[in-house]
């Protein structure tokens, strides 16, 4: 696989070199690869049906955490985010330790292992966001809760050029994972000054399910704009807002 050179970019197949558009630009491959009904038949790509059976749960689980928190994926997320998240979930399916190779899932796996996720990778919960905080899950009430003690936000916050304000962002979601369903919560402050003004404490509480039996998940983010003339604006570029999953129970 190369990139096109030249001066019109071409999408289009040529004899068994294809052309085409990626987020990387306009890039041309060589067709070719191994017929489809001998990977789906043939013994010797039995491990190959196994891992694309694998492969496909883990881009399921991935849809449903994406659905479950488009919302603010929308406002803090990169545009590589799903095969991040995609690749996280095989992970979580190579954990699993009873399951047979093709069967292994994410249920049986370690969800765990989504605990940290960088949903922004050019701008990391940890390199914006330096004030301290709790995350705490109650499975028994369903409430899943951040809170921060005061804090100074121009020593605590690393806004962008141009970002008067901000906002603290949270969800809590219920996922299962099984049906592809789930329940969630998301709550945020209102705009905030970045400046030198303490802080109230902030306390987020998101509901989901009492007593559910499903993975339970917490997520922390940020989001810049500006005030003008009272009103928010989110920042246009919205590439230095942040989020990150900070807990994580599986209810094991």
């Amino acid at each position: 696989m190369g990139k096109q050179d030249g001066i019109i970019p071409i999408k289009a197949t040529i004899d068994n070199l294809t052309f085409y558009k990626s987020k990387d630009g306009y890039m041309i491959r060589k067709k070719g690869g191994v017929d489809a009904q001998r990977i789906a038949t043939d013994p010797n790509y039995e491990r190959a049906r196994e891992n694309a059976k694998e492969f496909a749960r883990a881009g399921q689980a991935c849809k449903v955490l994406r659905d479950a928190v488009r919302t603010l994926i929308q406002q803090t997320a990169d545009n590589r985010v799903t095969g991040r998240i995609t690749r996280t979930m095989m992970q979580v399916i190579k954990a699993d330790k009873t399951s047979s190779r093709g069967l292994r899932n994410v249920l049986d796996g370690e969800v765990e292992l989504l605990d940290g996720f960088e949903f922004n990778k050019g701008s990391y919960l940890g390199t914006s966001l330096f004030a301290p905080y709790s995350a705490t899950i109650d499975r028994v009430t369903g409430e899943l809760t951040v809170k921060l003690p005061s804090f100074i936000p121009t020593g605590m916050i690393a806004a962008p050029k141009g970002a008067t304000h901000y906002r603290i962002l949270s969800a809590g979601t219920e996922i299962d994972f099984e049906k592809g369903t789930n329940v969630t919560s998301i709550k945020n402050t209102a705009e905030l000054v970045w400046d030198k003004t303490p802080t109230a404490d902030i306390t987020l509480v998101n509901t989901v399910t009492p007593n559910s039996t499903h993975p339970l998940l917490l997520l922390l983010g940020i989001e810049y704009g500006q005030h003008v003339n009272g009103e928010w604006y989110a920042l246009k570029d919205a590439s230095f807002n942040a989020m990150a999953i900070v807990k994580v129970d599986t209810g094991v």
